[in-house]
Parts: structure tokens; C-alpha cells; sequence
């Protein structure tokens, strides 16, 4: 691959997967990867990222919440990825940079909708305000089973979040929601297996991006 490849448009990419699947990795080695061949790039995570979503994030994450309702952690969510949405992706994107995002709505999908089992209707229309109609061009599913997920949160080693402390029958919930949701989406949502090197999984993804907009990829000479 030539060192001068560079981008004719912006392309909003989002990570999505359960806890430990690797997604913050993934996503540096990408940024990396871009960065080197000058591709404007900025790495943003949901919820957070902003000022008014790394608070609210901090609220979704705290043990002390515990007894949260399911209807107001969906609201908590959408409220933080639409100021997310607002003030950073679509300025991003306007000015012609690769988005490059630790989860988005499809989490909430997979978290509230399947593993909470909330309505479905309803969180798609949350989910359609929070995001304030913005759809990923492309998403990358890291798949990995509950217990390899557990066992890499064991050697992480650090105090479990409100959301990772759910348990196992929980994050099983979520990553058949995952799979569900790539199964609908096939085109968007593209499936990479976690358990695989951290170096394949990288070429994997690095080859799809460039596989799936060959035209918006032109070599500087």
C-alpha cells in the first residue's frame, strides 16, 4: 500500500462489541494506520468525548446507581451520544475527517433493547433521536464468547463498572444481540473474530476499509 494514500470523503466508522472485545485497541491501531498515510482522523467514544457526556457517561457507569431504571439508562444514553452527535461527529465530518467511534447506538440496541429487553420499537426510536439520524457507513462487530470476555476482564484486573458487573447471562443477551444485528445488516455491520491476534485483526479490518471504498482511496504520485 502506498505511504501517500489519502481520502476523498469523510467516512464515519463505529466498534462495537461486549466488554474486553478488544474495540479501544482496534480502534488506535486504525487511527495509527491512518495518520500515517495522512488521512484526518479523530477517535471518539459513546458515550463521552464531550463535556456534558463524559458526566453523564460517569452516571451510567457508577455502581452507586445501581438501582437505575432500565427507561431512564436508555434515556441516559441517547442524551449523551446526541450531544456527542452535535458537537463533535458531525463537525468532524463536515470537515472531512474519518470518525472513528467506540460504540454508538447499535450498543444500545444490544444493551437495553436485547439484554434489558426493552421495547423494541421503542429503543429504534430512541436510538433514531439520539443519534439525530446519523447512520454509520461502516461497523465493526469484535465478537468474542462471554467467557473469553471474563477471562480478559480477570487479567485487566480493575473494579467492574455498573454495566460489566451485570454478569454473565447479561452479556450473553448482549452478544446474541450483536449477532442478531449483524445478521439484519449484513452490508453495515461487518463481523471480525476477537479471538483472533490483535495483528490479524487489524489487517482484517484495514483490508475492508479500503476493499469497501476503493474509489474513495486515490494514490498521490
Amino acid at each position: 500500500m502506498s505511504p501517500d494514500l489519502m481520502m476523498s470523503r469523510p467516512l464515519f466508522v463505529t466498534f462495537e462489541g461486549i466488554d474486553a472485545c478488544g474495540k479501544s485497541t482496534q480502534i488506535k491501531l486504525l487511527a495509527d494506520f491512518l495518520h500515517r498515510r495522512q488521512i484526518k482522523t479523530t477517535q471518539l467514544r459513546d458515550p463521552g468525548s464531550t463535556r456534558v457526556s463524559e458526566a453523564v457517561r460517569n452516571i451510567l457507569l457508577d455502581r452507586k446507581y445501581a438501582d437505575m431504571s432500565p427507561w431512564a439508562e436508555l434515556l441516559l444514553y441517547e442524551a449523551a451520544r446526541a450531544q456527542l452527535v452535535q458537537e463533535s461527529v458531525l463537525p468532524a465530518l463536515k470537515n472531512g475527517f474519518v470518525v472513528l467511534c467506540d460504540r454508538f447506538y447499535d450498543s444500545t440496541t444490544a444493551y437495553q433493547g436485547f439484554a434489558r429487553q426493552l421495547d423494541p420499537v421503542v429503543v429504534e426510536k430512541a436510538n433514531a433521536i439520539g443519534s439525530c439520524g446519523l447512520i454509520p457507513d461502516l461497523t465493526i462487530f469484535i465478537d468474542i464468547d462471554v467467557q473469553e470476555s471474563e477471562q480478559r476482564k480477570q487479567l485487566l484486573g480493575h473494579t467492574l463498572d455498573r454495566m460489566e458487573a451485570e454478569g454473565k447471562q447479561f452479556l450473553q443477551r448482549v452478544r446474541d444481540g450483536y449477532q442478531a444485528l449483524w445478521a439484519k445488516e449484513p452490508n453495515r455491520i461487518f463481523r471480525v473474530n476477537g479471538s483472533e491476534s490483535i495483528e490479524t485483526v487489524q489487517e482484517q479490518i484495514q483490508t475492508l476499509l479500503i476493499q469497501k471504498w476503493k474509489d474513495m482511496f486515490s494514490s498521490e504520485q
